[in-house]
């Protein structure tokens, strides 16, 4: 299942059902699991394991050198990916960096889109899609069940709360919270990710109290303590505005607002 004309390092370990096309290279340090198959001219590098069960389209870089002028080839460097993940044409991520704790980490289940590219030391969860074009600088912590619209740019140190959307060209420079729709250059809140919710198993009640939420935050005119003091008293009737106090709290860069 392997093309004779890909290159595969000898300290590769790569399982024996792994499919992997004509001219690809597999580095050193290379770890790939059952069930993953990989397309043509696809250079992986190490340190870098990846899942079982994944599918990695033709063209793609994943785990090169991080894009920081302050990485030492001698770093404590590595990429980490899940299992289940769909990465598309000319996608590329790149490995972590010591001062962002060593390693980039892509969770289980997502759906990466053609040209997008995940930078250094980020933290990606499970089940999101990002589409065409989508940008992570360094150090961005995404979520679960995040969509990221076509040329969707987010800044580094940014963190985008799960089951988050951006719409199509968002240039992200600050926290998203969750379950929240964001849109423009620089992004702003645009309402609720009702659909998302939906389609994601969302009671009505649970969105209802997500919308009070909503206001609360964005819509009645309240300082952010303020609105966090009104938020705590609703977080006793949901996990999920719970988790939006949580998220809203422990920011460091500050929310989108």
């Amino acid at each position: 299942m392997i093309d004779e004309t890909a290159i595969i390092h000898s300290s590769a370990n790569v399982s024996k059902d792994v499919s992997i096309g004509p001219y690809c290279v597999i580095g050193q340090d290379v770890s790939i699991e059952s069930g993953t198959v990989i397309g043509s001219h696809v250079v992986i590098e190490g340190p870098t394991s990846i899942g079982p069960n994944n599918q990695i389209f033709h063209f793609c870089s994943i785990g090169e050198q991080p894009q920081d002028k302050k990485f030492n080839q001698d770093s404590n460097s590595r990429l980490v990916i899940g299992s289940g993940n769909t990465i598309r044409e000319y996608v590329s991520i790149n490995r972590g960096t010591d001062a962002g704790g060593g390693k980039t980490v892509i969770g289980n289940d997502n759906w990466i889109m053609a040209y997008v590219h995940i930078a250094h030391d980020c933290i990606v969860g499970s089940n999101s899609i990002f589409a065409n074009n989508a940008t992570l600088a360094g150090h961005v912590i995404i979520e679960n069940y995040v969509t990221l619209g076509g040329f969707t740019g987010v800044h580094q140190f940014c963190r985008v709360g799960s089951y988050s959307f951006s719409a199509i060209s968002s240039v992200i420079v600050k926290d998203v919270p969750p379950y929240i729709l964001v849109s423009g250059n620089t992004a702003k809140p645009s309402g609720l990710n009702r659909e998302g919710l939906k389609r994601n198993g969302f009671d009505s009640n649970s969105i209802n109290l997500l919308k009070k939420a909503y206001k609360i935050i964005y819509r009645e005119g309240l300082i952010l303590t303020d609105a966090l003091e009104e938020l705590k008293k609703l977080s006793t009737e949901s996990k999920y505005i719970e988790a939006i106090h949580s998220f809203i709290t422990s920011s460091e860069r500050g929310i989108i607002r």
